[in-house]
């Protein structure tokens, strides 16, 4: 099926097959850390430290409660807590938390998902499976290092074509 964007998609050359369109799967983080709602934002760090993310998955309070509820992220600690000088101790990951998880299959493209992150003026999506469980978190940051890689591909690709055709070049030269 072929379909076009507008100018301001991903692909705003034109027409472009679905099927070839960068999906979430190929880029979002796996990576799930889940953290109580109560849990002080210094806990909150040293767990972000401890495992490598930058957010971690919000549920609620009573024990084995896998309910989620949102995500806190570290900007989140450090824009709302830290900046404000306030002590990590005092506040609750429950009180800077993005209280609204916004989920997209893992399915989807990466414009559907960059025009719901620009909807919603959020950074961050939970990305669910195709039996809609949590499967980690796609963020601005993925999304920038999955485009890099494709561009990193295309650059090889240019500087193959023109060792190519020197080399034909060098070829048709020695032959006249």
């Amino acid at each position: 099926m072929i379909k076009t964007r507008p100018a301001y998609g991903l692909s705003a050359r034109g027409p472009w097959c679905e099927e070839n369109a960068m999906r979430v799967d190929r880029v979002f983080t796996r990576s799930i850390v889940g953290v109580p709602e109560a849990c002080d934002l210094r806990d909150a760090a040293a767990m972000m430290h401890k495992y490598h993310v930058g957010a971690l998955l919000v549920t609620g309070d009573a024990p084995h409660d896998t309910t989620v509820v949102g995500f806190v992220t570290d900007r989140d600690i450090v824009v709302q807590a830290v900046a404000q000088d306030i002590s990590p101790r005092e506040i609750t990951v429950g009180d800077v938390m993005t209280p609204v998880v916004a989920t997209i299959p893992e399915t989807a493209d990466l414009h559907e998902a960059l025009e719901m992150m620009r909807g919603a003026g959020i950074r961050r999506l939970v990305v669910t499976d195709t039996d809609n469980r949590i499967a980690g978190f796609l963020s601005l940051d993925d999304v920038i290092d999955g485009l890099a890689a494709e561009f990193a591909s295309l650059a090889a690709i240019l500087k193959t074509e023109r060792a190519r055709e020197e080399a034909q070049f060098d070829e048709m030269k020695a032959a006249a």
